[in-house]
């Protein structure tokens, strides 16, 4: 009894352990399902009306559209070209959903019935604007053809059933295809809906008449204008009070929909030290004094100088050459070897030797007979066989079709060689015979694998060519180079981990410190490539006034970052303190022109206004759609487009003009309608029409993304 009434006396304290025993046996599988939620959240690159896009669904997008790419040829695309790529399809995933969520609303529909029947007919333009469908066009009717690419897909299938290469490709064609069908539903969906906004476009003939005039009607004024900057500033005084009535009243023009960052940062590119230099001049004399004394092939000298161009050893006209060695060559003697130069434009050191000067033609015509892979002695036999026939007046295309060829004309241009990379040769030997061969001329070549016959039927546009060798080598900076720089970079950094710091001590180290707002969508830091990981940090993990690590190995490995987060600004209206210096500054105009009006007031003529000290000038070319550019204030003034266009030809205008930089007040001295452009109702209507559904479907499509909650978090990932 007394263990029981001491167990009893525990009892609060058994009911705390086991309730903590049936927390954690409850809570392991909810902290799986927290985990699993967070990981989730991980991996979403974005969000749009609330679905949420995973990496991995929009890199499926992302590799549907590259498939479509190669399918046309476009392989290996570079990083600003992957960035577009992703933009792209980011940006159709957002306008997509937006739409899908618009036309649901609305009962608007693509029926499969409906895609199958414009596949059918092949009329619809949007069949051309799509890749890979618009590869498949009827070269007679224009028009996408179907049946093409069933007759495509059969061979495919068919040549995949012996060759295994033929059956991956196969499997490329058909993902690129369901995307190309995808596409199309999507295309179709928003010009359903696209229609829908255009029967709320109207248009008149007033309304074209006018834009008609905008667009042509020129005039010619005399202008007279008093610019702010004679004005003191102190004599047009701002208060804060005035300010933030201003900002209050304008308020909606301050209102953002993206979160930014202001960023502070530091971009130091490395250069090489004059040592490097040093040493690199040491390298090119070497080869200049190779080239001078010629006891090697001049091939081998260029490429044991380890140059960026190797050495074709064929002559090229001036645009295969780079512009800084085609300016050096035109001057140069044949056999000259130039001493070592510096070209900026490509931050190279350079030699060059002339061996040969000539004018060929750019353009040569030839047919050929080919004996190639055949035996040596074979090939050789039936080469001297027919070079024998030839000389004896058989016609050439008789022997070729004994050959079982045609002897097709072809045409070598010169840029035809100059663009290839590498040479073997085989191919040197055949151009130089087709650059040296005369019109009418035969010749047996003996290649490698077999003999050609060859005739130049017709040789044109003779032109400069120069058989040219090039050591050309990057000015580039040593390890040693690099180490110190980083060392330096680091130690700035180190010593300065606030925003206020790295301003502060910039010059002491001979860093400059640049401002930027950014917002996710940034793909780096001021164009530099290779500062990904430094976005990722701004937007996930820094705090206001923070430093980053230092980013080394950036652009072309050649560039040292440092980022510190400024501000966080918040989608919204932007606060007050960010745009007070623009709205004082608009102020200040607004007091300025208060001035300068009353000055001009009552001026009739261009000659009153200047005896107030208006500088006058005549500017022509007028129309409503461009902007007048003012020569006297150096920019341009929109706002008198409008206001010249509503003044009679040969009339004063009867009020001041308040522009950006200045007051104005002009004289309409001529005004005629463009030459060769006359006014057509319809025609002008329709484009009008079309313009203005262009501008509202813009503005519509904006309003709906500003409200679609639309979040990009690509940066996380690229």
């Amino acid at each position: 009894m007394a263990a029981i009434g001491k167990i009893r006396s525990w009892g609060p304290v058994l009911v705390i352990i086991l309730g903590v025993v049936l927390f954690f046996f409850i809570a392991e599988p909810f902290g799986d399902f927290i985990r699993s939620r967070s990981a989730a959240s991980g991996q979403t690159v974005g969000e749009v009306l609330g679905e949420k896009l995973s990496i991995q669904e929009y890199q499926t997008l992302v590799d549907e559209y590259q498939e479509l790419l190669k399918l046309q040829g476009r392989n290996n695309l570079g990083e600003d070209e992957m960035n577009g790529l992703r933009d792209y399809i980011w940006g159709n995933f957002v306008r997509n959903k937006i739409t899908e969520a618009e036309a649901k609303k609305l009962g608007l529909t693509v029926t499969d019935e409906e895609l199958a029947k414009i596949l059918q007919d092949g009329t619809h333009s949007i069949l051309q604007q799509i890749p890979l469908m618009n590869e498949f066009v009827n070269q007679s009717t224009r028009k996408f053809d179907l049946s093409q690419v069933n007759a495509y897909r059969s061979a495919i299938r068919q040549a995949a059933t012996s060759n295994p290469q033929y059956a991956e490709q196969a499997a490329t064609f058909e993902n690129a295809w369901r995307f190309a069908e995808k596409t199309l539903r999507q295309q179709l969906l928003t010009n359903k809906y696209q229609a829908l906004l255009a029967g709320c476009i109207l248009s008149n003939p007033v309304s074209a008449k006018a834009t008609f005039d905008g667009q042509n009607v020129e005039s010619q004024i005399v202008l007279a204008s008093l610019p702010y900057s004679t004005i003191n500033d102190n004599d047009a005084e701002v208060t804060d009070e005035e300010i933030k009535a201003k900002y209050n009243q304008d308020k909606n023009s301050y209102k953002t929909f993206k979160e930014t960052r202001d960023v502070k940062y530091v971009a130091y590119q490395v250069v090489a030290s004059e040592a490097d230099r040093a040493e690199l001049l040491q390298q090119m004399r070497v080869a200049q004094g190779r080239l001078v004394e010629d006891s090697l092939p001049v091939s081998d000298i260029v490429r044991q100088s380890q140059s960026q161009l190797a050495y074709m050893g064929l002559p090229v006209t001036r645009k295969a050459l780079p512009s800084d060695i085609a300016m050096r060559v035109d001057t140069m003697k044949v056999g000259e070897v130039t001493d070592p130069f510096e070209s900026r434009s490509d931050n190279t050191y350079n030699v060059v030797k002339l061996i040969n000067r000539t004018t060929q033609a750019d353009s040569i015509e030839f047919r050929v007979i080919s004996l190639m892979d055949r035996m040596a002695d074979a090939s050789a036999k039936s080469a001297d066989s027919i070079m024998n026939a030839l000389n004896a007046g058989v016609p050439f295309d008789s022997i070729a079709k004994n050959y079982g060829q045609n002897a097709d004309k072809n045409w070598l241009t010169s840029e035809q060689y100059q663009g290839m990379q590498n040479i073997d040769a085989d191919n040197k030997a055949y151009f130089l015979a087709l650059l040296n061969t005369n019109v009418g001329e035969k010749k047996n070549l003996k290649l490698s694998r077999g003999n050609i016959i060859l005739q130049v039927t017709d040789r044109r546009a003779n032109v400069d060519k120069f058989d040219v060798a090039i050591v050309k080598k990057p000015i580039n900076f040593s390890n040693d180079t690099y180490s110190e720089a980083f060392n330096k970079f680091s130690q700035y950094v180190s010593e300065n981990q606030t925003a206020q710091g790295l301003e502060e001590h910039a010059a002491d180290y001979g860093f400059n410190v640049m401002s930027r707002t950014l917002n996710s969508t940034a793909h780096n830091i001021a164009n530099i490539h290779g500062t990904h990981d430094a976005l990722k940090w701004l937007f996930d993990e820094a705090k206001a006034g923070q430093v980053s690590q230092v980013y080394d190995r950036c652009g072309d490995n050649d560039y040292l970052v440092v980022v510190a987060l400024d501000k966080v600004n918040p989608a919204g209206f932007m606060p007050l303190e960010s745009v007070k210096d623009a709205i004082k500054q608009e102020l200040v105009n607004d007091k300025k022109f208060a001035l300068l009006e009353d000055q001009l007031k009552g001026a009739t003529s261009v000659e009153d206004a200047q005896r107030t000290g208006a500088k006058v000038d005549t500017v022509k070319f007028i129309t409503f759609n461009s902007p007048v550019f003012v020569q006297s204030v150096g920019q341009a003034e929109s706002v008198l487009s409008g206001a010249v266009l509503a003044v009679e030809n040969g009339q004063f205008s009867q009020h001041v003009v308040k522009g950006n930089a200045g007051a104005y007040v002009f004289k309409v001295i001529d005004r005629k309608t463009r030459e060769g452009v006359t006014f057509d109702d319809a025609k002008q209507e329709r484009g009008l029409r079309q313009q203005a559904l262009q501008q509202t479907l813009g503005l519509a499509l904006q309003e709906l993304e500003n409200k679609a909650k639309v979040e990009d978090m690509r940066y996380r990932f690229f």
